[in-house]
């Protein structure tokens, strides 16, 4: 019972992190749209049906049932279709086409409004509303990052010894354990225990594990000379690297794939051993380096995203695994949150960090979905604005007259399509989430 409740615990978590991060994101957009005069009609939290709202000064606030989304409204945040009309009300926001409202389609009623309409505002404070919202995402991940690096630390290998195998098993036969003809670890036969510090390999003093890995992995069939700090005292062994098969790994630690989608292996020299973990905090300048690596990853993600999504379909209702480095929606993150809360044998601070990184990483998606140049997303309304500067910069140095403001609901057909294919999206990976969910073992 103490199980599912920490599991629910988990979910309920991710659920209140995701929410937050929302409304914080529509806060992003709301304190400089009202900075730059623009009247804001709606801040809303989710979609769907009101659960609760109230008025403060012109702007009605509120929370729906299902906080997967937000929006704010924004006065004339599409321009007059005609010349002579006023411009019209939208929404923007996370996934506004899902809760645009009757609104987007109303001439905006008043003198006053109109002044004060997102359209009129110069370019650079229309990008500057529209970049509020991801880099609100963006500052909530480097907090909630910088928190685990800099306040619990993160599992970092060290030159000790963690583990030590008694046989080597090539990783094609897709066991972890010894069977008869597979040959002796040669650290296993050299006499190396685990709580071993490695000092020396070879007469290279070892400052990382990953010093010692290569020189044992380029040493196959030669006899090295290995220093290690037992309890203190200093022992000198000697271990002969053994040729065996192993996975190629790619720049981000992850089993590289042939053209075929299968992993790629090598024969490199193995001696049996494990690198112990320990939890390190790491400095602050540590933070950026990691986001930015999220960053590029996930926007690398995103720019194969068709055949991620063939992959993604291929893996659910046909006979292989789920990548777990593939796709996942929040029914799937859900799950993984509800996985780490229920791990009673990892202490509690681990948990929690873990959880914490999580909700950094949906803030990082977050801050990258919606940069994608397309309505609706705010990197769509953001392509508009620049577009219509770089025409008034032309009409302005041609000496021409000034162009209206673009239509942006003249895009509408494309982003009913957008609207459509993310939807499309989300019913995918939710099938995929329960029927073939990614798991932590």
């Amino acid at each position: 019972m103490e199980t599912v409740l920490l599991y629910i615990l988990g979910i309920l978590i991710i659920l209140v992190g995701l929410a937050i991060s929302i409304g914080l994101h529509e806060v992003g957009h709301l304190i400089p749209a009202k900075k730059f005069g623009v009247k804001v009609g709606q801040y809303m939290i989710g979609f769907g049906p009101t659960i609760i709202s109230w008025r403060r000064g012109e702007t009605q606030y509120g929370i729906k049932a299902i906080p997967l989304g937000g929006y704010i409204s924004m006065a004339g945040m599409y321009p007059p279709a005609k010349q002579g009309e006023r411009g019209r009300s939208a929404t923007t926001g996370m996934f506004e086409t899902l809760v645009q409202d009757d609104s987007a389609k109303l001439h905006i009623d008043s003198v006053e409004e109109e002044e004060r309409s997102f359209y009129r505002l110069p370019v650079y404070k229309r990008v500057i509303i529209m970049l509020g919202g991801p880099v609100m995402n963006l500052l909530l991940a480097i907090v909630f990052i910088g928190i685990v690096l800099c306040g619990f630390g993160i599992p970092q290998a060290t030159t000790t010894i963690g583990s030590v195998t008694e046989c080597l098993v090539p990783v094609s036969a897709n066991r972890t354990t010894c069977a008869p003809g597979d040959p002796a670890a040669p650290a296993y036969g050299a006499g190396l225990l685990p709580g071993d510090r490695v000092v020396e390999v070879s007469g290279t003093p070892i400052a990382d594990p990953s010093d010692a890995t290569t020189i044992i992995r380029a040493s196959a069939g030669r006899a090295l000379p290995i220093s290690i700090d037992r309890a203190g005292a200093t022992k000198n062994l000697t271990v002969t690297p053994a040729l065996t098969e192993r996975y190629v790994l790619d720049a981000q630690g992850r089993k590289a794939l042939d053209s075929a989608g299968n992993p790629v292996t090598e024969k490199v020299g193995v001696v049996g051993v494990g690198w112990a973990n320990e939890v390190t905090r790491q400095p602050v300048s540590a933070i950026l380096p990691l986001v930015g690596d999220n960053i590029v990853r996930l926007a690398t993600v995103i720019a194969h995203l068709p055949q991620r999504v063939v992959d993604l379909a291929v893996s659910t209702f046909g006979p292989g695994q789920r990548d777990p480095n593939g796709l996942v929606g929040v029914v799937g993150v859900g799950r993984i949150a509800g996985e780490i809360t229920s791990l009673n044998s990892v202490p509690v601070a681990d948990r929690a960090s873990s959880l914490i990184m999580l909700v950094g990483g949906l803030n990082i998606a977050l801050f990258v979905f919606n940069l994608i140049p397309l309505p609706p997303l705010d990197g769509g309304h953001i392509v508009v604005a620049l577009i219509d500067g770089i025409r008034r910069l032309i009409a302005r140095i041609a000496r021409k007259p000034m162009p209206r403001p673009i239509d942006a609901a003249k895009v509408i057909p494309v982003t009913l399509i957008v609207a459509t294919l993310l939807g499309a999206l989300t019913v995918l990976l939710l099938i995929a989430d329960i029927i073939k969910p990614i798991t932590l073992q």
